[in-house]
């Protein structure tokens, strides 16, 4: 397809070129990028790619996600389109009577600390559509890992800013912050305890992690500093193939991996903009900023009130919230003058990394996993580099709430893997990272692709608004048009403007399908680049 002169527009601050190339990757650190461009290169597929720059970034980038964290997995095979769910369950020992002695879910330490899943996608994804041998994904990993490799100064301030915080935890230190600090920029670091880890999962195929003397060293570590979690809990762990979830918008459809993930709240808000007309409304103006917040606002509202673990959501399904009617109704909530403030509607009953992946037979994978607040729950098994995610602090503690914590339960989930589709064929394979920023961030680039046709770096490149946790300040970035601010204002939303290295927007990357290959797209927010050939 040969795109409009105006697709090729690169109008914001950020003047970073896309790739265009048959076979692409694209990830937030270079070193992972060229981990997946090599598996490729070796005549692997867009899968094989995917693995090696996903079992790469828990060692080149371990502050924003490791190997014992989540994973999520939206893919296009050349025929049709798969989702995977590898995030864990909370320990059977988990029950609310447990958790009474809190008056939140926990943030660090061994009780946000569910079973972890990011090892259990990585193998079902090559026993399913990998070429490459699974022990070779993780060549360039354990490369890195043995010899050490340079830290980037994006790393190493995000790196740094959870270490105070992280150095009481069980084993963070002796990991991750042998001095006190987190390494320099340029500094040479090297994880042997992440090397061995590694080397056990690769000729195991990921069983030494949920059966074998990984899971020992796991269930050990807790028995000895107050963990819960045993080895029953991760032997029973297994991750899900499941079907995505759509909503149809201006041609295109955005698929989502369901429930227990935020991807519904971002296909609610679509469905909700799909009755406006946000093309109109033009490009970087307030009134489209208003309007995709306050149907943001909206789908959250009900996110946060419904969404659980499905098995868990008797009362209300996803389907009943995505229903065209109930978003037609919640739309009509929206006053394209006045911000308002959200509540749940009433359905009726009946630290993160993200990359992409996409080869020239067709194959385009959208995959991401996390071990959620940067490092996780800050504990980390000694002599393994395994630091453990904190996804149990998805869970509520309120009574008959859907997403109140339980045993062997899935916890609400923030991580997402993004994908469009037009007239039945592959798009576009995309996402971010950032918490709740992962919907908006969403939303705000699937607008962009289908109102105003922008291409992916110009979509990744524009300036970002945020809902933060209250559901009703918004935050936008330091190049955020003034006029669009001062609309905003004037509507009355509280509007903050964030310092100019802000890592709360996402980073995302994207990879575009065209008619002879692909434009790919990495956020200028980060260190990465989409490479290929």
């Amino acid at each position: 397809m040969t795109h409009a002169p105006s697709f090729w527009d690169f109008p914001y601050t950020s003047q970073r070129m896309p790739l265009l190339a048959r076979n692409v990757v694209s990830t937030s650190q270079p070193l992972a990028a060229t981990a997946g461009a090599l598996m490729l290169a070796r005549g692997g597929n867009a899968v094989d790619a995917a693995l090696a720059a996903a079992i790469t970034l828990t060692v080149v980038e371990p502050c924003m996600n490791g190997i014992g964290g989540d994973a999520f997995c939206i893919l296009w095979d050349g025929q049709r389109l798969h989702g995977l769910n590898a995030s864990g369950r909370a320990p059977r020992r988990w029950t609310p009577e447990h958790f009474a002695k809190y008056e939140a879910m926990p943030l660090r330490g061994w009780d946000s600390v569910t079973v972890p899943g990011t090892v259990s996608a990585w193998r079902a994804l090559s026993d399913r559509f990998g070429t490459v041998p699974f022990a070779e994904l993780f060549e360039p990993a354990l490369r890195h890992a043995r010899e050490g490799y340079l830290v980037s100064p994006t790393v190493q301030r995000q790196w740094q800013a959870q270490v105070p915080e992280l150095l009481p935890q069980p084993g963070f230190r002796e990991a991750f912050a042998p001095t006190g600090a987190a390494p320099l920029p340029g500094e040479l670091f090297v994880c042997p305890g992440q090397a061995a880890t590694l080397e056990r999962i690769a000729r195991s195929k990921g069983d030494d992690f949920y059966r074998g003397s990984l899971a020992k060293a796991i269930a050990d570590h807790a028995r000895a500093t107050g963990g819960l979690i045993d080895e029953e809990d991760l032997a029973a762990h297994e991750c899900d193939w499941v079907e995505p979830l759509a909503m149809p918008y201006r041609g295109l459809v955005l698929h989502e991996i369901g429930p227990s993930g935020q991807g519904i709240a971002a296909l609610m808000a679509l469905g909700m903009l799909a009755t406006l007309d946000l093309k109109g409304a033009g490009l970087d103006t307030a009134l489209s900023h208003h309007l995709q917040i306050e149907a943001m606002k909206l789908a959250f509202a009900d996110l946060h009130a419904y969404v659980a673990d499905p098995d868990a959501m008797r009362i209300v399904s996803a389907a009943q919230l995505l229903s065209p009617q109930y978003l037609s109704s919640r739309a009509r909530l929206i006053h394209p003058d006045r911000a308002a403030p959200a509540r749940a509607g009433a359905p009726h009953s009946g630290g993160t990394v993200y990359l992409t992946a996409a080869d020239q037979q067709g194959m385009m994978v959208s995959f991401i996993q996390s071990n959620f607040k940067g490092f996780g729950s800050g504990v980390v098994v000694p002599d393994t580099g395994i630091a453990l995610h904190n996804r149990g602090w998805g869970f509520t503690l309120k009574p008959g709430h859907p997403n109140q914590v339980a045993p062997r339960k899935r916890p609400f989930h923030t991580i997402i893997p993004g994908f469009l589709m037009r007239d039945g064929a592959p798009l576009m394979s995309f996402g971010l990272m950032g918490g709740s920023m992962q919907a908006q961030g969403h939303l705000q680039l699937a607008v962009r692709i289908a109102d105003h046709g922008q291409n992916p770096q110009a979509a990744s490149d524009a300036p970002r608004w945020r809902i933060l946790d209250d559901n009703g300040t918004v935050t936008v970035e330091w190049n955020f048009p003034p006029e669009a601010i001062a609309g905003l204002q004037a509507r009355g939303h509280e509007v903050r403007v964030a310092r100019r290295f802000d890592t709360e927007f996402g980073s995302a990357q994207l990879a575009l399908k065209t008619e002879h290959g692909y434009v790919a797209a990495s956020d200028h927010r980060k260190d990465g680049y989409p490479v290929g050939f």
